[in-house]
């Protein structure tokens, strides 16, 4: 496949290394799942026995787990490329 400027099998690594950062990625911020803390790991208030048993490996409390989801920020895609039109302007 033709790439313009690009080298062969360029594309292709680019896909393999956005594959490769994102795998990266989601195994550092892999929980371990293991026993369930009976008081948060934060703020040390009880755990509800019904959280431990359906969260298994769970170590926050509900209030806690909120406020560290509200803080949660997508991340955004990386374009490696950048557009065409972005290169020609």
């Amino acid at each position: 496949m033709a790439g313009g400027w690009a080298r062969d099998g360029a594309v292709s690594e680019q896909i393999e290394a956005t594959i490769n950062d994102e795998l990266a990625r989601l195994k550092a911020n892999k929980r371990q799942v293991g026993e369930s803390l009976t008081h948060c790991a934060e703020c040390e208030e009880p755990i509800p026995e019904a959280r431990r048993v359906a969260l298994p490996g769970v170590k926050l409390c509900i209030d806690c787990q909120q406020e560290r989801d509200a803080a949660f920020k997508p991340r955004a895609g990386i374009n490696r490329r950048g557009s065409k039109d972005s290169q020609l302007k």
